[in-house]
This record gives structure tokens, sequence and C-alpha cells, in this order.
């Protein structure tokens, strides 16, 4: 990769301080979603201009790797070349019918080419649309009405789901989120992730009979943080005895720790399915599903209703199509993307090492976090124990140094295919001085930034 100025320290460029004085006026908080605001972790934030591959230019031309990805959605980089073909092609014939069109069916087959326990599914358009209408229809199928999710598991902005969720809820310190009615959230259990005897616990509650769990088969929303061995399969026995259904949040996990994500990584099968980002290619897309046989209760062919008016958008479907291709023809895409999560985890691990700074580096393939905790983090209670302080100096300086990352510790990093040795290499060297920062060491000298996208 060839290399360009040093990037610069002291925060945001003029024209990135320009434009949030403007967004302050408009928008609440001067963003369109909490986190981007940066008040986790101090500063202003940055505003982008434009990316390409592994790489990112804001406003100011400064020059960064980025470990954000539009949050995990581009798995092939910034402006990968044949979804913007595609998206150009479709885009041509137009941009919205509310109607059927062939998209919707290109996409459909490729998505239950990669999960065949998809038997029927329905296109939304946001990871939270999915997570609401699947448990609407788990309470529909089952006739009961308690849910339970993991403390600190995000899974969409839906009132009833806001329970110690985590995600920006996390980041900015909120135990749920005001303007919820406490009736809404009445039915919502939470548990322990990697702790089946605290889900045990909630289906035997007197709440009473328990219609779904919910779970991200890998956590995101509170760090990246891996099911222990046995974990997954337990929820899987555990809801089957009590009839409840199991559902696999896989918004995130979709398509990133493997072509079938987690269920054909871990080999546990759910009762039902959302996914979102990865599957749009970058555009907003998501879908719910599962069983044939709770699907039925979906209408028009049964009496549980949602609907979308941009639902199985031609221009997304044909983002989603070229992307899920690229991964289906590229055998070894998922080898090298584990292979760089691995590289980039270890690198990380001994930068830390060497700079005296405490933390655990937890990584599944794709997916990334840095924790500033003296233990390993096995949930959101172990979450919660990092140091928010140093992981701020840590993302202050790796941002000076030119690399883009989450602004929360509650936030997993992700890599793509593109992110290759030169990318590392520039992230690893950042890494040094960010780790002595978060150590409260003097850092070191930055590394040149990355080539203009």
């Amino acid at each position: 990769m060839p290399q360009g100025r040093r990037a610069k320290k002291s925060g945001p460029g003029r024209r990135s301080r320009t434009l949030q004085s403007e967004a302050l006026l408009r928008f609440p908080g001067g963003v369109n979603s909490p986190v981007r605001a940066f008040r986790a972790v101090g500063g202003e934030p940055v505003w982008i201009e434009r990316g390409a591959g592994a790489m990112l230019r804001d406003v100011d031309g400064r020059r960064y790797v980025d470990y954000v990805l539009s949050w995990g959605a581009l798995i092939l980089g910034h402006a990968d070349r044949a979804v913007v073909e595609a998206v150009r092609n479709a885009a041509l014939d137009g941009l919205g019918f509310g109607a059927n069109h062939r998209l919707e069916l290109e996409l459909a087959r490729l998505i239950q080419k990669l999960y065949p326990t998809l038997q029927r599914f329905r296109f939304v358009n946001s990871g939270t649309e999915a997570v609401m209408s699947a448990i609407r229809l788990a309470r529909a199928f089952t006739g009961r009405e308690t849910i339970v999710k993991f403390a600190g598991g995000y899974h969409g902005h839906a009132d009833l789901l806001l329970a110690e969720a985590g995600s920006g809820v996390a980041t900015c310190g909120l135990p749920g989120s005001a303007g919820v009615p406490a009736a809404v959230v009445a039915n919502t259990l939470t548990a322990a992730y990697n702790d089946l005897e605290s889900v045990e616990a909630a289906l035997d509650s007197p709440a009473g009979p328990v219609a779904a769990v919910i779970v991200e088969p890998v956590a995101g929303n509170m760090g990246c943080i891996p099911p222990a061995p046995g974990f997954l399969q337990g929820l899987r026995d555990l809801t089957r005895r009590r009839r409840a259904l199991l559902i696999f949040d896989e918004v995130m996990t979709g398509f990133r720790i493997a072509r079938g994500g987690a269920v054909e990584r871990y080999g546990v099968e759910p009762d039902l399915i959302t996914l979102g980002k990865i599957m749009g290619g970058g555009l907003p897309a998501a879908a719910y599903g599962g069983r044939a046989d709770i699907l039925r209760l979906i209408a028009p062919q049964g009496p549980v209703y949602q609907a979308g008016t941009l639902a199985g958008n031609p221009v997304a479907m044909a983002a989603g199509a070229a992307t899920l291709r690229h991964l289906i023809s590229d055998r070894g895409f998922y080898r090298r993307l584990e292979s760089a999560t691995t590289r980039l985890a270890q690198g990380l691990r001994e930068a830390a090492a060497r700079a005296g700074a405490v933390c655990q580096v937890q990584s599944v393939c794709g997916m990334l976090t840095v924790f500033f905790s003296a233990q390993p983090v096995e949930n959101y209670r172990g979450a919660k124990t990092s140091d928010t302080a140093r992981f701020a100096r840590f993302h202050r300086t790796l941002l000076d140094q030119g690399v883009y990352w989450p602004p929360s510790q509650y936030e997993a990093a992700f890599l793509s295919g593109a992110h290759g040795d030169a990318a590392l290499r520039q992230t690893l060297r950042a890494a040094a001085a960010a780790f002595a920062a978060a150590a409260g060491r003097v850092s070191a000298r930055p590394p040149r930034a990355g080539a203009r996208p």
C-alpha cells in the first residue's frame, strides 16, 4: 500500500468541526445514531468523505484504516467493484417498486444456499424490524408472552428489547431507555450470557411460560464475547424441553463468522433466525425466518401482521446478492479472514504486553474487541469491569494515527476481505502508541497514514 502524509494529531480537522457544529443545530446530539457522537471516548467525531477497500478518507483529507465498516456490514470492504456495479445496474432499472421483482428471489436463493435451515423467511429493512417481527411471531406460535434475552445483548431499539441492552445503550451509560412503559418490558426477562443456570432460572420464572430465548450467538454488542463450549447447545436443549423457541440474532454474525454464520460454525440450529448487515451489502436490508410451520403464521398466509413499504428494495437486494455471490465463489475467503483476525488479535496482545497495558483481546472470525479488563470477559458483567478511560485514550491515539476504531468499549471491531498485510501492519504500528497512551506512558511517533482511497 503506498504511503501518504503522516496522520495529524489533535482531533478532527477544521471541516469536520464545521460540519459537526451545523449538525448540532439539526440533529439531536449532532448525529443520527448515538455512538457516532464519540461521547464515550471524548472529542468530536470526524466526518467521512469516502471509502475504498479497508480505507476511509475524511473531509479534511485524513486517511484511516477502518474497523467499523458500517458496523460490520461491509465484509468485502468499501466500494467493492462488483457490488457497486450491481447497485448501479439495479438503480438504472428503478429505485423501488413496492411489488414483487426477480432480485428478491435472486438474493433469497443465495441466502438459503448458505442457511438451509431458513425454510421460509421475509425481507425487512433493518435488524430492529427483523427481531421485532421474529418475537411477535414466536409469541403467536407459542401462545406465550414472556421472552428471555441476555444482559448486554442488543437486538435493536424496539421497546420490549431495551432492558439491559448493550451497544449504544451501554455506551451512553443507560440502563434502558426513557419513553419505554414498564408494562412493555414486564414480559422481558434477562439472563447472563454464557451462564446456562441463569437461563434455566429465567425459563422457570413465576412470570410464566417463555415464548422464546433470543441470543446473539457471538455477543458483539457488549464487545466480542464468544460462546463458551456447550453454551449454544445448552440453550437449544433447554428451550426444546420447555417448548420455547430459540432465536439466533445473526444480524451481526450472519455471513461473517462463517458462510452460514453461527449455525454453520457452531452446528446448532435455532427455530428462528434474524439477519442483516452483510446480507444487504452495505444497504438497508434485513430478514427473519426459520421453520416453515412457524412462518406460515405470517400474513397473508396467517394472522400475524407485518409489512414494509421498502421491504425487498431492488437496489439493496442487488447489493446483497453481489456480496453473497463473492462469498460463495471465493473458497478461500473465510480462511484468509480468520487468519487476518488471528494475526491482528495476536499482534494487539503483543503490543499491549510491551506497553504494559492490561487488557483482553477477544476475537472470532472477522470481529474483535480489546477489553481493558484484567480477566477474560465472558458476559456483560465482565465487560462492565473494563476501564473505559483507558479505552478512550487507546481510541483517541489510534484515531490520531490513522486507525478508525469503534468509538465504544462495548462495540466489536470488524475486519473485511480488504484488510491485507499493509493495513494490519499500519494498525499494529499505531497500536504500540495507543497501548502506551492507555497505560499512561508517552505515545510513540505516529506511523505514516494509509493510501488515499
